[in-house]
């Protein structure tokens, strides 16, 4: 027996704008939350970088032109796009990998071959590498095969698997760890067993250690640092545990309430912490704005990656809800680790604070991220048929 059509113009009890477009969605949730992380981060760079916390609003302003481009696209024409944007972040980590790249295209930093040089900023393709995994497990998953048994968890792990591999080789550990909570997330939101993800999720915390011999010497020094801390040795604090110590003496200098700007700019100055205005910016809030700063930073994290969740519920196409699912997992985890890591809780792993941290990349791609969660609320297709049926 066929469905039969709603009336025309019928929009499921929600207040449709011009052209059929929900303008009232949870997208403003994650868009707001975005906008105000953004100006954090800004008044937080420029307690001791003012230049580059103009730079950064740049990048913001940059990066909201890229979400309202975002915005723009059907349904079908991200599935379409997905593979393409897949193979281009194939192109742009091997491109960094590749011998004999010019270096005034790819400079290797402290040993790390991870960024491309656009000359206005350094783009790092593992950013877009992120969307595009969430964009072509949301295309896989949406009419998986067997996702409730074990065969069908294959598929999902041999796609993300080369972007992985290839960020290992940068060197990038943190990055590439961040591919597997969006794979996990998407597998359960697509109908996975429960048993399934936490037996995966179990097995990972089993084998953890048992890969502690095949770190680089730097990885395994961190690790050795952060127990070492655990134990209250403090023998690392001027080597390779120097930055986490000094991250978390501004933590501890901000106490509750914080610091006047005044102080708080003389605190990170004489402190000396290693990329205070990247990595470590959530060290200087806490300085700046004590316990009640660190505690708002974390609220706007959670507000941005409930928003994304609230809006992947409030979709009707399991695309939609697999991609808004997927971002929230990547922007959950990665505030998870940064403050854990600034707080002495993981080790130091190179991964920014979304929105917060200064970077281009990160800043653009976050917002492009943003757009796509609120163009997916913009139009909302009644079925699976609305996308094409295109894999």
């Amino acid at each position: 027996m066929s469905a039969v059509s709603p009336p025309l113009g019928y929009t499921g009890g929600r207040s449709l704008g011009s052209g059929g477009l929900v303008w009232f969605n949870a997208g403003w949730i994650v868009v707001v939350a975005a906008a105000l992380l953004t100006l954090l981060g800004s008044f937080s760079i420029a307690i001791t970088e003012p230049t580059l916390a103009k730079k950064q609003l740049m990048f913001a302003v940059l990066g909201m032109i890229a979400a309202a481009a975002a915005c723009l696209p059907s349904h079908k024409l991200l599935s379409k796009s997905a593979w393409y944007l897949y193979g281009l972040s194939i192109i742009l980590l091997l491109l960094v990998l590749v011998p004999g790249t010019p270096e005034w295209l790819v400079r290797p930093k402290n040993g790390a071959r991870r960024w491309i040089n656009l000359g206005f900023f350094e783009f790092q393709p593992s950013e877009i590498a992120k969307l595009a995994l969430v964009l072509v497990l949301a295309k896989w998953l949406r009419r998986p095969p067997s996702i409730s048994k074990w065969r069908g968890f294959f598929a999902p792990f041999a796609i993300a698997l080369p972007l992985i591999l290839f960020i290992l080789v940068e060197p990038d550990l943190g990055t590439a760890m961040l591919f597997i909570p969006p794979v996990l997330a998407m597998l359960l939101v697509a109908g996975a067993r429960k048993r399934h993800i936490a037996t995966l999720i179990l097995g990972v915390l089993v084998i953890a250690p048992i890969t502690y011999p095949i770190l680089r010497p730097h990885q395994r020094e961190r690790v050795d640092a952060l127990f070492a801390q655990f134990r209250g040795d403090d023998r690392y604090a001027r080597d390779i545990g120097f930055q986490a110590d000094r991250a978390m003496t501004l933590v501890g200098a901000g106490g509750f309430w914080g610091n006047d700007h005044a102080h708080a700019e003389a605190l990170v100055r004489n402190n000396h912490l290693p990329e205070e205005h990247n990595d470590m910016i959530f060290a200087v809030i806490c300085c700046r704005a004590g316990f009640i700063g660190g505690f708002i930073t974390w609220c706007l994290g959670l507000l941005y990656a409930g928003g994304a969740v609230v809006c992947a519920l409030s979709t009707r196409d399991s695309f939609s809800r697999l991609i808004a699912t997927g971002i929230a997992a990547i922007v959950f985890t990665q505030i998870a680790i940064n403050t854990g890591m600034t707080l002495g809780v993981f080790p130091v792993t190179g991964i920014t604070l979304p929105f917060v941290s200064y970077g281009g990349s990160s800043m653009v791609s976050g917002w492009l991220a943003t757009g796509i969660i609120f163009g997916l609320g913009l139009r909302k297709p009644r079925n699976l048929e609305s996308l094409g049926g295109v894999r």
